[in-house]
């Protein structure tokens, strides 16, 4: 019989570690790898909302027959990333993570404060690092692993009031690219996915007014939705994806080429 090359995406006996999981990106992304058979981390903030929409992601999955169980951190926190990696790995050590929580707080850059600047700084590279430097190693130890870090076609195309958000994403980038080097060897890829134009909570007022213009430079000619990154997610964290390591994967409609 020859295999079924569906096969290759099947995560059975995997645990994935999905930061900013409860809604949006993080959750679609969840979902997917949970129906591929892996044991499911949800990381959310720890805000009263953010535990309600986590637990209702990990009820779905339990009801689908899956496993999971959410884990609250605060990544604007010292440690956060390190507090996160340890409770995780004694539940069950991750094979994937997939790092997508981040923060974008809009403002001109000559209006930048110190205190909005380190927050962003916290939240979208320190905890990740911190997350990296426990869980990366690890999954080299045991020969096999997948990081995919959440991009954004900022890392290219800044917006002016994204200053440093865009600047976090393209360290991001530079990391996964450094990473993938290091670790390719043993069997661990780390690849970076990068959403353009998304519709999601976050945006979604600053899609009402500056969405049909920006539609009109996407050559699908559509906004984006959460699930459109569902196929490349499962791709750069299965067997199916063994062979790509070190990619920057646009998920945007073609933005970043138009």
């Amino acid at each position: 019989m020859s295999p079924n090359a569906l096969d290759l995406f099947r995560l059975t006996n995997r645990t994935a570690l999905v930061t900013g999981a409860r809604r949006e990106i993080g959750r679609a992304i969840a979902l997917a790898l949970s129906s591929a058979g892996a044991r499911l981390a949800i990381h959310h903030a720890g805000t009263e909302e953010e535990q309600a929409d986590a637990a209702t992601v990990v009820r779905e999955i339990e009801q689908a027959g899956g496993t999971a169980r959410a884990f609250g951190q605060d990544f604007a926190g010292e440690d956060a990333g390190h507090r996160l990696a340890a409770a995780v790995s004694a539940w069950s050590p991750p094979d994937i993570l997939v790092l997508n929580a981040s923060i974008e707080l809009p403002e001109a850059y000559d209006a930048i404060t110190r205190d909005r600047f380190d927050k962003q700084i916290a939240v979208n590279l320190r905890s990740p690092l911190e997350l990296l430097q426990d869980l990366v190693p690890p999954m080299g130890q045991r020969g096999w692993g997948r990081v995919v870090t959440i991009g954004s076609v900022q890392q290219i195309r800044p917006h002016p009031q994204m200053m440093v958000y865009a600047g976090t994403k393209a360290a991001q980038l530079n990391w996964a690219w450094n990473l993938a080097r290091q670790f390719g060897g043993q069997g661990v890829t780390v690849n970076n996915l990068a959403p353009g134009a998304i519709l999601t909570a976050r945006n979604r007022e600053q899609m009402a007014t500056e969405g049909a213009a920006l539609v009109q430079r996407i050559p699908n000619g559509r906004l984006g939705q959460p699930g459109d990154l569902v196929g490349a997610a499962l791709l750069l964290c299965s067997d199916a994806g063994a062979y790509i390591n070190g990619v920057n994967l646009y998920v945007d409609g073609g933005r970043s080429i138009a």
